[in-house]
């Protein structure tokens, strides 16, 4: 498939996607396969979760206007598929459902060399993060947090 015509599946299937209220946030076409793989990774416009049922809602109309479009001449298997889930908390629904699970706070300290603690979530405030580590609560001011990520613990 030449470039013109993967740009023009692009568009065809991100207007598809729009009747959907879903934004395309990858698309990536297997020509190396037999027969070729093209695969949609989704996302909701409004931030919420894409469910299996998006999936198999938006799969028969994006398929129908690839059909439609005759831009492939070969057989192909559709992919349909969410983000999944980042290892980064962000948002207040990750803080919730990940309390109590092991995390990685990368730290914005200049006036210290510590530069990432491992421990429990705790607790997130507007002002702080609290982690459990070994059994002592550490809270660490916002302005001093880069990154959240879930981990493994270290002893």
């Amino acid at each position: 498939m030449n470039k013109e015509n993967k740009l023009k599946l692009e568009n065809l299937i991100k207007i598809v996607a729009n009747a959907f209220a879903f934004e395309i946030c990858s698309l990536n076409i297997q020509t190396n396969k037999n027969p070729i793989v093209i695969e949609i990774i989704l996302k909701k416009a409004n931030g919420d979760d894409i469910s299996l049922d998006d999936c198999a809602l938006f799969n028969t109309p994006a398929s129908d206007e690839i059909e439609k479009s005759n831009l492939l001449n070969c057989s192909y298997v559709l992919e349909i598929s969410s983000q999944g889930v980042s290892d980064e908390l962000t948002s207040e629904r990750d803080f919730k459902t990940f309390k109590g699970f092991p995390v990685n706070v990368e730290l914005n300290q200049k006036s210290s060399k510590l530069k990432f603690l491992n421990g429990l979530l705790y607790e997130k405030s507007k002002d702080y993060l609290a982690i459990n580590i070994k059994g002592k609560i550490k809270k660490i001011p916002f302005d001093e947090v880069l990154k959240i990520s879930l981990c493994t613990l270290k002893d």
